[in-house]
């Protein structure tokens, strides 16, 4: 009977580690992306902060730390509240003042980004704007307020019950049945015809990119989540955004530390 209980235990720990994982592999392809798409200098400088490979390995970081309260101010920094039916001027108004409402995704990327340039070996404001850029191409973080950005919209994923924010958490990704370097050569390589288009993006791009899927997701039938339709019919945007992710990162390090 304690061999039972004991196993029952293991299991339920073993799985919740693995669902946890899965978002850090989404953060790992970006921050992998990015890493070899560093200038050979500025590869150097950040190996210098945070270990080699450190980006990658630390880009979950920043979703670790919430359950310190030292770092409890952080929590709001994650995502972006966003209304439907924005323009691309009413984005980049936002993008220009990102304390207008409140201090979230737009002022943590801004407020990470200046701290790196006052100080280039700030490894704290590094691995946070690693994170922050990956929660950026997430689209759902820049869902409704009124949702919680797809966290109180509750489908039916291949028989379980699931958040559809966990969906493009974690779930998409995990339907891939890719490690985190094996998905980023994939879309390295599937990508590369339009590498120098995507390196040409600045922030607001990839915010109105990102806000087009979100606005796809949203206006999807979220009764049929559960096969792989909405595999099939998200699979190019999810690459889209990772890919996105993992160029305008290395354009913003390439920035900061050249």
């Amino acid at each position: 009977m304690k061999i039972n209980k004991l196993f029952v235990t293991l299991f339920f720990l073993a799985l919740t580690l693995s669902l946890s994982a899965y978002d850090a592999v989404g953060h790992r392809i970006i921050a992998d992306i990015a890493y070899q798409n560093l200038t050979e200098k500025v590869r150097t400088q950040v190996d210098k902060v945070l270990g080699k490979r450190g980006i990658v390995y630390d880009a979950s970081w920043a979703d670790e730390v919430r359950s310190d309260k030292k770092y409890a101010y952080s929590y709001q920094w994650h995502f972006q509240d966003l209304d439907d039916n924005m323009t691309s001027g009413d984005l980049k108004k936002l993008l220009d003042n990102p304390t207008a409402e409140g201090e979230h995704l737009f002022f943590a990327i801004d407020s990470m980004t200046a701290r790196l340039r006052k100080n280039k070996n700030d490894a704290e404001a590094l691995k946070f704007l690693v994170h922050f850029i990956g929660d950026l191409h997430q689209p759902l973080h820049l869902g409704r307020k009124d949702d919680l950005g797809g966290n109180k919209i509750e489908v039916n994923w291949f028989g379980r019950k699931m958040k559809l924010h966990a969906v493009w958490d974690s779930g998409l990704i995990e339907s891939e049945r890719m490690s985190y370097t094996e998905f980023s050569q994939f879309l390295q390589d599937k990508y590369e015809p339009r590498k120098a288009e995507f390196k040409k993006h600045n922030i607001l791009q990839s915010v109105e990119a990102v806000y087009a899927v979100r606005n796809m997701i949203y206006s999807y039938d979220t009764t049929d989540t559960n096969d792989y339709h909405y595999v099939f019919f998200f699979a190019d945007k999810l690459d889209e955004m990772l890919y996105r992710g993992g160029i305008q990162l290395a354009n913003v390090l390439n920035a900061i530390y050249k």
